[in-house]
């Protein structure tokens, strides 16, 4: 394959648009699935992307990269365009220390009603804002099983830049639908899952609920750092569920809560 690669020497030449102004969240979190792209960073998550079939538009890199990048990229059809380390930053907004970045397309989005139909534990993620902890809990959720993933309307984009790499690309390998109705599709849950509300004012521990579980499906709801889950999924819980600690006031990050109740409902299943 003889493979275009392209020299950038300005940061305003429009042949990169694609990767300006990626320190701007609100910003990439609408225009990338308005146009039906996304940004991944960093020389592993390129080579799980390409490994995975999905169409890649365009790679911006600097030229020591070039030589992993051209075998990452084997057979995958998709100008590169070189920059050095300043016009990079001018680019993106900030010192690119990954290597490379690729705009790839996003794989095709998935109906609410086809996530509950395929049968699986599922992890639902309510209003979480911080990208990289909605890519952390998923891949937390996928080492143990769980790979179908409910979003509310105001969570962050699994797909933002932050979350594809904190998760280490396992967002791609997940299945997971944005909800438009969240009463609707938390109601349309509990009505095929047992839906376990994660809350430090649980009422039950989580080890006593999975106990009841093993032969039942269950979907594992949490919320942000701070307002935690709303009176919405609380109410529609099967049970409210604190994870016991040891510590006076000790608390989890979600990310750490959501690995946590993964291993757990594993374990729950094998014993």
């Amino acid at each position: 394959m003889t493979r275009q690669i392209i020299t950038i020497a300005d940061a305003r030449d429009p042949r990169i648009e694609l990767f300006t102004a990626l320190t701007d969240v609100d910003l990439r979190q609408r225009i990338e699935p308005e146009r039906g792209f996304f940004m991944a960073e960093g020389h592993l998550v390129i080579e799980r992307c390409a490994r995975s079939g999905l169409d890649f538009r365009a790679v911006l890199t600097e030229r020591r990269w070039l030589a992993r990048l051209e075998a990452a990229l084997a057979g995958v059809d998709t100008a590169i365009f070189v920059a050095d380390q300043a016009v990079l930053t001018g680019i993106t907004g900030y010192h690119v220390h990954r290597g490379a970045l690729a705009a790839v397309s996003r794989p095709p989005a998935l109906g609410v009603t086809d996530l509950l139909a395929h049968g699986g534990d599922v992890l639902v993620l309510e209003d979480l804002v911080d990208p990289t902890n909605v890519g952390l809990a998923i891949r937390s959720a996928a080492v143990q099983g769980i790979s179908d993933v409910l979003i509310s309307p105001g969570c962050a984009d699994p797909l933002y830049r932050k979350a594809v790499k904190s998760s280490m690309a396992t967002v791609l390998a997940c299945r997971w639908s944005r909800s438009d109705d969240w009463p609707g599709s938390l109601r349309a849950l509990a009505q095929e899952r047992r839906l376990i509300a994660l809350t430090p004012s649980g009422d039950v521990h989580l080890d006593s609920a999975l106990r009841e579980c093993t032969t039942a499906k269950v979907a594992l709801a949490v919320g942000s750092e701070g307002p935690g889950l709303s009176d919405l999924a609380m109410t529609t819980a099967w049970r409210r569920c604190a994870i016991p600690m040891s510590g006076e006031g000790a608390s989890l990050n979600v990310a750490a809560a959501v690995a946590v109740a993964s291993y757990a409902r594993s374990r729950s299943i094998k014993e």
